[in-house]
């Protein structure tokens, strides 16, 4: 079983009368590319702040590598890049990561030229930072994050801004880092369509809520295009598909229904077939949706309850 990297128990964060996050309670283990996803304004760079020891929680508190406490010798094993990467523009991709590697404390300074290959900007040379492009510059912040080779890396919504091919490039680097290198990575983003590409594990944060935390089975799951159907004789139901229907595209639930994942363009020949051999259909619904519609509903029925 994969131990716990990081677990946040009952936290909340509170600004002046406002709190910003609220009782929030996630986990991730071992190997997860976990996507924390939400609107502009949920809680993910709040949340993201307090885990990596920039700011306090109110209350409530933060486990990291299965139940170790917050100290300086832990955050070592953790890298990050929080909103904007700190990079000084007047220097060289070396030069920044060599500032970072002494402030840090981090031994070897071949590790910079190691970190530069890993990031695919091992041929910048004397170029300026000033002259970088953003996916550069997003890649040198990544560089920076990487140094220590960090268990535990933290990205905080880190392909706002990158044109398609860019946000490309970075996920699947993201995705070797995390193959190859064994990383466990927490990503923010607001946009689940490029999330649902990237982790296998999702928290749903809204107004400062954890309103759901999913894996990406489960999303797929409910999102997939699918009838819904309910009816007097589930055995007699699924033997009239699988033999007058031809079709074993479906599956029989514990709670007695069908979800039929073929024939979503005829729906009526469906509920002949199965009226004609003497079923009654109590339900047939059209199911699923896309994720970004499935992100809306979560959100909105959160607004509602």
């Amino acid at each position: 079983m994969s131990k716990n990297i990081l677990r946040t128990i009952n936290l909340y964060k509170k600004y002046s009368d406002d709190y910003v996050l609220n009782n929030i309670n996630i986990s991730i283990k071992e190997g997860d590319i976990y996507g924390l996803i939400g609107l502009n304004g949920a809680g993910k760079s709040s949340l993201i702040r307090l885990i990596t020891g920039l700011t306090a929680p109110t209350n409530g508190s933060i486990e990291l590598f299965d139940g170790k406490s917050q100290n300086l010798s832990i955050r070592k094993r953790m890298g990050a890049i929080v909103e904007s990467p700190a990079l000084i523009p007047s220097m060289t991709a070396s030069e920044n990561l060599e500032v970072h590697r002494l402030v840090k404390g981090i031994p070897g300074k071949e590790s910079i030229k190691h970190k530069l290959s890993l990031v695919g900007l091992k041929d910048t040379k004397r170029k300026k930072v000033k002259q970088f492009s953003l996916g550069m510059k997003q890649r040198l912040g990544l560089a920076l994050a990487l140094l220590g080779d960090p268990e535990l890396l933290i990205l905080d919504e880190p392909t706002n801004g990158l044109d398609p091919v860019g946000v490309i490039e970075f996920r699947e680097l993201i995705k070797k880092l995390n193959r190859e290198r064994g990383i466990t990575i927490l990503i923010s983003s607001h946009m689940l369509s490029e999330l649902s590409q990237l982790a296998n594990r999702f928290g749903i944060l809204h107004k400062g809520r954890l309103v759901e935390e999913i894996s990406i089975k489960e999303l797929n799951e409910k999102c997939k295009q699918h009838l819904l159907i309910k009816v007097d004789n589930v055995n007699r139901a699924a033997t009239i598909l699988e033999n007058e229907l031809k079709t074993n595209e479906f599956e029989v639930k514990h709670d007695g229904t069908i979800k039929l994942y073929a024939l979503l363009d005829e729906v009526r020949q469906v509920s002949q077939s199965l009226t004609n051999n003497g079923l009654i259909i109590e339900q047939m619904t059209p199911m699923g949706k896309d994720l970004e519609s499935y992100f809306t509903s979560i959100v909105g029925s959160s607004n509602n309850g």
